[in-house]
């Protein structure tokens, strides 16, 4: 099955695009592999004219927002984010009546009509340093209070308000469960997604994004207590098969495992569903993420 989605690949110009949340099987076969920040960054400069995103939808909404000339599938279009829908337009209209000076920062997992609501877009790798770039003195971030919760402490000039959203995955961490594997593994360095709870976090020796947490890991040591998905397994064995990962609980995100060979291979062959955004919705929602470009630097 490999080699025939190779082989089709090639012959109808398409790039697989993979998140490290999504099966190993999955990674090993996409072109190019990372968090969310860095696929946005790789599908602005494709020169394929199919984008195959293995991820989720708003993954996918985001690449057709940068790209819309290109075609773009999701492998799954019911691979969803529930974090991207805890955020309504009703709710940043209100906070647009209630405080002045505001700026609304939209986290990239967001659907694309909130996108088209905001002033700029993060990623948890980029988010510190966009938010203190800002000229804004009240910062609105949407939709996840946790990510929000963790910004404030690191940009302590702006006045953070947060939002409810959660990630399901993230959010679930159980504290007794990290602390026992601090007591079993006393060496061990504590590496976790600022989606995490507050509590979670100031148990971390690193908070940081998907490929924050594996540079870090890939840096030295040889024990790390990781908290965020599993999916990022894959890449840090890859690269170095020795590291001992020990995961506070399950830690699985069921839409990302919706990804498989079998769904890319029936795009490859029969065509599947274009993604598609509503043109207008696309050109508002393309500022925000430009300017999460621009601000990001590199």
């Amino acid at each position: 099955m490999k080699d025939r989605i190779k082989e089709l690949q090639k012959e109808k110009d398409v790039a697989i695009l993979a998140h490290y949340y999504v099966d190993g099987e999955v990674q090993e076969l996409a072109d190019y592999v990372g968090d969310s920040f860095y696929l946005a960054k790789v599908a602005t400069k494709l020169k394929n004219k199919t984008i195959i995103m293995a991820g989720v939808y708003f993954m996918g909404e985001s690449i057709k927002i940068l790209n819309p000339e290109k075609t773009v599938h999701m492998v799954d279009v019911y691979a969803d984010c529930p974090m991207a829908h805890m955020i309504t337009i009703k709710k940043i209209k209100e906070m647009r009546e209630k405080y002045d000076d505001l700026a609304v920062v939209c986290y990239i997992n967001s659907t694309a009509e909130i996108k088209a609501y905001c002033d700029v877009c993060i990623t948890s790798s980029n988010a510190v340093k966009i938010v203190s770039k800002l000229k804004e003195k009240n910062i609105f971030i949407v939709p996840d209070g946790n990510l929000a919760s963790y910004i404030a402490k690191q940009v302590k000039n702006k006045n953070i308000i947060l939002n409810e959203g959660y990630c399901c995955v993230h959010n679930l961490v159980h504290l007794e469960n990290v602390i026992k594997l601090k007591n079993e593994y006393p060496n061990a360095k504590v590496l976790a997604h600022p989606e995490c709870k507050e509590e979670i976090l100031n148990l971390a020796d690193y908070i940081g994004s998907t490929s924050g947490i594996i540079e870090e890991v890939l840096k030295g040591g040889d024990e790390f207590i990781i908290v965020t998905e599993r999916g990022i397994q894959h890449k840090i064995y890859e690269k170095a098969p020795n590291k001992k990962l020990y995961f506070a609980d399950t830690l699985i995100c069921k839409s990302m495992k919706k990804n498989t060979l079998e769904k890319i291979e029936k795009i490859l062959l029969e065509g599947g569903d274009k993604l598609e955004v509503d043109d207008e919705i696309a050109k508002k929602a393309l500022i925000p993420l430009e300017r999460m470009l621009e601000l990001a630097g590199d």
